[in-house]
């Protein structure tokens, strides 16, 4: 696996990450926690050492497994985590009060089963504390030992830019792939600028780009992209053209839809660590492969000229889930 560095003064992780949320929630039934530790450890046995979680997901329960599939090689991983809702629970609303962001600390190292967090990231941008306090708070765990790297998670850029001159942000933690490239327009030009790494979340479109589902999908009961707008039947009939149009291409380079969406966002830059997540072996050295895949300038150039102009239909959020980002 090659290694990249988080930012200008980042850690030094794993050019792919693994998501690890998918395991315990949000897209149906959670993945029994000795199936999941084990996918967890199959992928540092391939070169993973970079892995994500939060107090969230589940709420507490990925936490937990992510630090039991990892306490025997705690030295040799990243582990990244985050802060920002009230009791665990994004349906609760945001809290990044000082105080809270602590007691949520102090509760994540008991779940992961270590004495310090690589990188906290504050989950979402809360308008009721001053970014520069959240920043602050932070600074203080990093002095007394317990957090290593600050993080924020889609956060606009003149927050990233106040937090920055508080405490140094290592990573920004946002969406980007083939079918969502806002973050082109003014979060990478900020973050090149300030030296922050960025890690995509749902680089493969929360699997849309993998050429798995289509119109015709049904999704669990409990998977939450029943709630999203760019997931109904009409968005995903619409959409289906990325999704033709990818596959096609990866045939040309002998690989997969997901490989070539993957290397694509590797490609964009040298600091951009995606993190795709799965709950399938097969899946994963299926990703893991991506970082092999060249894209050559001529690759790019016509991936860009033809995703340019396809006119992506459904937001990516809910109205309440919309209401978090971009802050």
């Amino acid at each position: 696996m090659h290694k990249r560095k988080l930012g200008s003064h980042g850690p030094e992780v794993s050019a792919l990450g693994l998501g690890c949320m998918g395991l315990s929630t949000a897209y149906g039934h959670a993945t029994e926690t000795p199936a999941a530790i084990a996918l967890i450890r199959d992928a540092v046995e391939r070169g993973v050492n970079f892995f994500d979680t939060a107090e969230v997901y589940g709420p507490y329960v990925n936490e937990e497994v992510v630090g039991e599939a990892l306490a025997p090689i705690r030295d040799q991983v990243i582990i990244a985590t985050k802060f920002g809702f009230r009791n665990g629970s994004s349906s609760q609303g945001l809290d990044s009060r000082p105080a809270h962001i602590r007691e949520v600390v102090l509760a994540s190292l008991k779940r992961l089963k270590t004495d310090h967090i690589d990188l906290l990231y504050q989950h979402r941008v809360d308008p009721e504390v001053p970014i520069e306090d959240v920043a602050g708070a932070v600074k203080d765990l990093i002095k007394e030992g317990k957090v290593k790297y600050f993080g924020l998670s889609e956060a606009g850029a003149q927050t990233i830019r106040r937090a920055h001159a508080v405490q140094p942000v290592t990573a920004l933690q946002s969406e980007y792939s083939l079918w969502w490239r806002e973050p082109e327009v003014e979060i990478l030009p900020t973050l090149q600028e300030l030296g922050i790494g960025f890690v995509p979340f749902s680089p493969l479109g929360r699997g849309f780009l993998t050429g798995a589902i289509s119109a015709d999908t049904t999704f669990d009961r409990d998977d939450f992209r029943n709630t999203v707008p760019r997931f109904s039947t009409e968005a995903r009939k619409a959409n289906q053209t990325i999704v033709d149009q990818l596959a096609s291409f990866a045939i040309r380079k002998k690989a997969t839809s997901a490989q070539i969406a993957l290397a694509w966002l590797l490609a964009q830059k040298p600091w951009i660590v995606p993190i795709p997540g799965t709950t399938k072996l097969h899946r994963l050295e299926e990703n893991i492969g991506a970082t092999n895949v060249e894209l050559s300038a001529e690759d790019l150039a016509y991936i860009d000229n033809v995703f340019s102009k396809i006119d992506v239909q459904g937001a990516r959020y809910s109205p309440a889930g919309q209401k978090f980002v971009n802050r």
